[in-house]
């Protein structure tokens, strides 16, 4: 088996069957993943808490744990030990009507037993025993549910390393079955807990770890590099129609830009830095759980050392840092104090994350009238089926049949098809000729170029004409024998 593969449905299936059939896995339901979540209650943590909370029904969640970071911690832009229960309450005020449109939203009495204070009191202290670490212990060591978790970071990684501590000093025998059911995405490393402690102690076990910096993508400096067709989905008017007005009591709580903010209009986006953490096992039907390098709605990442995966810089000469990945040594945001106008680099570097902006936004603003409408009133994401494998072994030369037949929309839209290359994961670098791109079927050539063992990967969008217009996916990934 694959150690780099990060897919829940199949490490829990492995288990089961003791092997890997990818052809036995696209038959599967993918069982839901699960997660904590630590912040430091930053703004964007804010702005990023609303959306997660609109997507509770995708996970179960394990954990929402407040810690420190570089940026904040007690009596430093702190946001209050208690920065998350307001929009817990207000969470509980829409969950009936949420209901409505999936039974599996959980109550907020569920989400607050699983709220806790972590380490908060400077940044990167880790030897305090808090309430949050020692949940996380508690969740890592309970041996009655064998999935993966991941744990994100949205802020610091102390809460993280003190319960990791805790573990390798009171359970040392059971740190590499703990190790094994980790997956952690970090947003940059905002202290230095991983380096110092989580990196050495556990990287033995090579916990596969994403540290992100494409998340500036949609952070506080969106307008300087985001092309202006993905802008006008974080533009005040978009913004004010989709989501700030009209929506309930949480989504009034989004707190966008206000009047007199420089730069920027009443209403404007401001930041959701920590998103990408989340949206990255969403279950759009990209297969982005199965490996960082795939790509999907929380970005792409490529493998650098050990375990850990970094944003591709599109410099070959580039060389990463040995240590921390985070504000004063990743790539984006060195280039970004660069402040070079109309930066095309930057703009290229950050889009495997942007890409999916329209997607992304237009799923937020349907998640935004489950708060308040019905199910006929609403819109809902198309199901995407495939009418053959997702996993394809074929010859240079070889022509195969693609199809979705069988797709279907559960509110009864009309669906529009788009079948594309997604070149950036595939090993196979040229050009893939798709006939009837646009169709529900459609005829893929396999290049007669291909060389044994390269990939090809294709992307099956389906998109419905409903308002707001929802797209889900299907990969095929193609292996040249």
């Amino acid at each position: 088996m694959n150690p780099l593969n990060f897919s829940p449905k199949s490490l829990f299936l492995v288990l089961l069957i003791g092997t890997l059939d990818t052809n036995v896995f696209a038959q599967q339901k993918a069982e839901k993943p699960r997660v904590i979540v630590t912040s430091d209650g930053e703004i964007d943590d804010e702005c990023s808490l609303v959306r997660f909370l609109l997507y509770a029904n995708e996970w179960d969640i394990e954990g929402i744990i407040t810690s420190s970071s570089q940026y904040h911690w007690h009596g430093h832009k702190w946001a209050g030990d208690d920065w998350a229960v307001p929009y817990l309450n207000a969470y509980a005020k829409v969950q009936p009507n949420l209901l409505k449109h999936d039974p599996d939203y959980p109550s907020a009495e569920f989400l607050s037993a699983r709220t806790f204070l972590g380490n908060v009191e400077t940044e990167g202290e880790m030897e305090k025993i808090t309430a949050g670490s020692q949940h996380i212990v508690k969740v890592l060591l309970d041996e009655s549910d064998d999935r993966p978790i991941w744990i994100q970071a949205w802020g610091g990684t102390n809460t993280i390393a003190r319960a990791l501590k805790t573990i390798a000093e009171d359970h040392p025998e059971k740190m590499a079955a703990v190790a094994g059911k980790i997956r952690f995405y970090f947003i940059w490393e905002q202290d230095d807990t991983y380096q110092k402690y989580i990196r050495p102690v556990w990287g033995k076990y090579n916990i596969p770890t994403i540290i992100s910096d494409q998340f500036i993508a949609i952070f506080y400096h969106w307008k300087k590099y985001l092309p202006e067709a993905e802008q006008k989905y974080l533009a005040a008017d978009w913004m004010n129609e989709n989501i700030l007005e009209g929506h309930g009591p949480l989504l009034s709580m989004y707190p966008a830009h206000k009047e007199g903010d420089k730069g920027f209009d009443k209403g404007d986006f401001r930041s959701e830095g920590d998103s990408p953490a989340f949206l990255h096992t969403v279950p759009t039907g990209l297969r982005s759980m199965e490996s960082p390098d795939f790509g999907g709605w929380g970005g792409r990442y490529v493998k650098v050392r050990e375990n850990t995966w970094l944003d591709p810089v599109l410099d070959s000469t580039y060389s990463y840092p040995e240590g921390r990945w985070y504000g004063d040594s990743a790539w984006g945001r060195e280039r970004l104090k660069e402040e070079i106008p109309n930066d095309q680099k930057l703009t290229d570097y950050l889009e495997p994350l942007w890409r999916w902006t329209a997607a992304m936004q237009n799923d937020f603003a349907a998640r935004a009238d489950w708060t308040v409408k019905s199910f006929a009133e609403a819109n809902h994401e198309p199901v995407v089926k495939l009418a053959h494998d997702e996993d394809m072994l074929l010859k240079p030369g070889a022509n195969v049949k693609l199809s979705a037949a069988g797709s279907h929309d559960p509110d009864g839209d009309g669906l529009s098809y788009h079948w594309w290359q997604y070149r950036d994961p595939g090993s196979y670098k040229g050009e893939v000729s798709i006939q009837h791109p646009n169709e529900q079927d459609a005829d893929l050539t396999v290049p007669k170029d291909a060389k044994t063992g390269q990939t090809i990967h294709v992307i099956c969008e389906v998109t419905d004409n409903g308002s707001p217009a929802l797209t889900r996916y299907r990969r095929v990934i193609i292996t040249i024998k």
